[in-house]
């Protein structure tokens, strides 16, 4: 029989309380080992009960949830699901995902709803995922200080398009999206695009807030929107997102419908547009996506990337890529930057 999942309930409504670890106990692998009514309550009973999980709502007197999650992953890490109302809030969405949150589940139709059954199934998936994390890779991400002023060169230089950096991830890879794109040099002919597991109720604000602290800019994708230099260009992986050249000549993003691979689209899409000039980046996650893909960007002289299986929170991604002998580089995502800029660098002076 498979292990059982202690969980800890932080919500402060007893009605999300109760709902909450009613939706979990109907999995026999869950059992809700305690509720707490805020952050200091979650704090206080963590080391008592010794959870492996924690579902924790972000709105609650006495301590909220973002500043739960800072002290929890100071004196006692866990995994944290955070199951929010605040979805539209962009410095919290982003926060929580800065901070290492396993994921950001938006509660549906408000912070007490009779709909929360509609969630259900994802609940009880997030939360059964998120024991297994590598809890040694969680950590925040620090956002470097620049000012408007003396990088207005490296943010309107009207370089041209020469490059594109398609990056695929699933759970818990926003947060090392944040960091690569932190390290990230805007005064390179090149264009991001990522697709990562992220809820799309929680993507906009998400996205807004991500632009407001960056030096690129941070745009999430739309359909047919032309993809220019300096741009960072963010997608749910519940869509499937593509390139294709308009009638003008450029090249424009098509969004589609929901594909259980959307990384292989991804990468395959990129290298059939953008040839040797395609830089592949495989990050953290679940599941067996990307490595198709990626032999797409071999075939047409790209370059592959995978962090390293033991930096990533999820190994499966980049372990499944590795095996099957499509990577070209294996990196700590520390070294991520630095190795797109070198790559750029080194085929621009040839």
């Amino acid at each position: 029989m498979a292990d059982i999942v202690k969980v800890l309930v932080v919500d402060d409504a007893a009605f999300m309380r109760r709902a909450v670890t009613q939706i979990l106990e109907k999995d026999a692998c869950i059992q809700v080992v305690g509720t707490a009514k805020n952050g200091l309550d979650c704090l206080e009973k963590v080391p008592k009960l010794r959870p492996d999980v924690i579902t924790l709502d972000m709105d609650m007197p006495v301590m909220d949830g973002l500043t739960g999650i800072r002290h929890l992953m100071i004196k006692s890490p866990v995994p944290v699901v955070v199951l929010s109302s605040l979805f539209e809030d962009g410095y919290i969405t982003f926060e929580a995902i800065r901070l290492g949150v396993v994921d950001f589940i938006p509660k549906p139709s408000g912070a007490i709803s009779t709909n929360i059954n509609n969630s259900t199934q994802q609940i009880i998936d997030r939360t059964k995922l998120a024991q297994s994390v590598n809890l040694d890779n969680i950590r925040r991400v620090r956002i470097p200080r620049w000012s408007v002023e003396d990088h207005l060169a490296d943010c309107y230089g009207y370089r041209p398009l020469d490059y594109i950096v398609p990056i695929g991830t699933s759970l818990t890879g926003p947060n090392t999206i944040i960091r690569f794109i932190a390290g990230l040099s805007p005064a390179l002919p090149a264009a991001v695009v990522v697709v990562q597991e992220i809820s799309p109720k929680i993507l906009t604000s998400f996205v807004k807030r991500f632009d407001q602290l960056m030096q690129w800019k941070i745009i999430e994708a739309k359909d047919n929107m032309i993809v220019e230099q300096g741009a960072c260009y963010v997608c749910s992986n519940l869509k499937t997102l593509t390139f294709e050249m308009n009638g003008h000549g450029e090249v424009c993003l098509k969004v589609g419908e929901p594909t259980d691979d959307p990384l292989n689209h991804l990468f395959a899409s990129a290298a059939l547009l953008f040839q040797q000039n395609t830089i592949g980046i495989l990050l953290s996650g679940v599941g067996d996506d990307g490595a198709e893909g990626f032999a797409h960007i071999r075939q047409h002289g790209g370059l592959t990337i995978a962090q390293a299986i033991k930096c990533c929170v999820y190994p499966n991604l980049t372990e499944n890529a590795i095996e099957k002998k499509v990577v070209d580089i294996v990196l700590n995502e520390k070294e991520l930057p630095e190795a797109v800029a070198h790559a750029i660098d080194s085929e621009e002076t040839q």
